[in-house]
């Protein structure tokens, strides 16, 4: 089986890589409290920070290019030791269309070089190309689904390690027969994560990164059919039993969700860069991020606002 396993690097060296709601509680910063069970000793001088950045729909129109910019200004300033996506890195490539979606992808690429360390990516639903029906390109372009991608960024899943902590971004997305996406870990991916969990001691603190949620209260709020979480996420759980799994990043419903699981781990829905597609909250979620701070074994964690709404309604006063 192939080794993804990445190298973080030095810290101000650039690395674009990758495979890379307050709903019960306040969304401040969280202190979270060590479980009584035994864990690997990190010690403090290997304290770090990283930003999470999910749901950032990058496109040429609705100034969303100087949206992300203010997020780039704004996480450089933190300043912390690399940046880890959520997915939805663009809006949209799932309609096909080679040269703007081809386009897309390099804006991306273009403005993530403004930031000052490594960058992780992850895949997101609006990251899969062609995949609908009514795209001119059919599922034999050597870009689709995953294609474009891998030829942009490298594998839709991987893991890297720093300071002690093991990171695993994952591929949550697949297309169904009926040309949509769905939420879904393939068989040939938890293959990968059973390999790449037995390389890691059980002490060792492990952050999984993943756009579609595997845990998530979006229907049980809202009254609706679906769960808008990863169709076999306990098959991520159950392969991770015995280890130290500390939290899992998630995306996709833009909005900010935090919970503790039977004092075993930790979720974060991390908001979203763009909001509302530009124009405004999603799910009364101010557009922003997540910045992570990491301290022997806990860590604590707050929604960093990077502006936009503020410079939106500004635009918009202008008619800009």
């Amino acid at each position: 089986m192939e080794d993804k396993k990445k190298d973080v690097g030095g810290r101000r060296k650039f690395l674009l890589q990758s495979g890379l709601a307050a709903v019960a509680i306040p969304f401040t910063q969280i202190s979270c409290q060590n479980s009584i069970e035994k864990e690997a000793i990190v010690e403090n001088g290997d304290s770090f920070e990283f930003a999470f950045l999910t749901d950032i729909h990058i496109k040429p129109e609705m100034n969303a290019p100087k949206g992300f910019q203010m997020a780039i200004d704004k996480v450089n300033e933190l300043n912390p030791d690399f940046v880890i996506t959520g997915g939805d890195l663009v809006y949209d490539i799932m309609r096909g269309n080679f040269d703007q979606s081809e386009s897309l992808f390099t804006l991306y690429k273009d403005m993530s070089k403004g930031f000052n360390m490594p960058v992780y990516n992850c895949i997101g639903n609006h990251d899969l190309f062609a995949i609908y029906e009514e795209s001119p390109e059919s599922e034999d372009h050597p870009d689709y689904k995953y294609g474009m991608w891998e030829r942009h960024f490298g594998d839709t899943y991987y893991s890297f390690d720093h300071k002690g902590w093991h990171f695993i971004t994952l591929n949550s997305l697949d297309v169904t027969e009926n040309k949509r996406y769905q939420g879904v870990f393939h068989e040939k991916q938890l293959e990968w994560l059973k390999e790449d969990i037995a390389k890691v001691d059980k002490s060792t603190p492990i952050i999984i990164t993943t756009h579609i949620p595997m845990i998530c209260t979006y229907s049980q709020l809202n009254g609706s059919e679906g769960s808008r979480t990863v169709n076999n996420a306990s098959d991520v759980f159950k392969i991770l039993e015995g280890h130290n799994l500390k939290l899992v990043l998630q995306g996709h419903i833009h909005w900010k969700e935090y919970g503790f699981i039977n004092d075993r781990f930790h979720f974060l829905t991390g908001g979203s860069i763009a909001g509302n597609g530009w124009k405004g909250r999603r799910h009364n979620t101010k557009e922003g991020f997540v910045k992570i701070k990491i301290s022997g074994n806990d860590f604590s964690w707050e929604y960093v606002d990077h502006g936009w709404e503020a410079e939106r309604l500004k635009l918009a006063e202008n008619n800009i």
